[in-house]
């Protein structure tokens, strides 16, 4: 059986957050949730975050056992993209992209 949570409009780049959510594919998600309790990034708290999510999503809506779970897909996408602009000389104006991503976790019992 599959539970997922999924994190919308994070302010972060999917780019940052993809190197952390490979970490964490395919191991038991009580292991993953340890391997980003260590991890000193930003994005590692985020993610962690949804891990945790889902894992309460399972135990809570689908009565399965925290410690038979495994993550079975951890995907970060990208979102919506602010757009800003600064001034630049000449009275030109330079592009600011603020870059932000969905995390959507999948866990399965088997």
């Amino acid at each position: 059986m599959e539970v997922h949570a999924i994190t919308r409009n994070v302010r972060m780049s999917a780019q940052k957050m993809r190197e952390v959510v490979r970490q964490i594919q395919g191991l038991p998600a009580q292991q993953a949730a340890a391997i980003l309790a260590v991890v000193p990034r930003k994005s590692a708290r985020l993610v962690a975050k949804t891990l945790k999510s889902a894992m309460a999503n399972a135990e809570n809506n689908k009565q399965l056992k925290p410690e038979t779970l495994r993550v079975k897909e951890a995907v970060a996408g990208t979102a919506l993209t602010m757009k800003r602009f600064v001034p630049k000389a000449r009275g030109s104006a330079g592009p600011i992209l603020k870059r932000s991503c969905h995390i959507k976790i999948t866990l399965s019992d088997s």
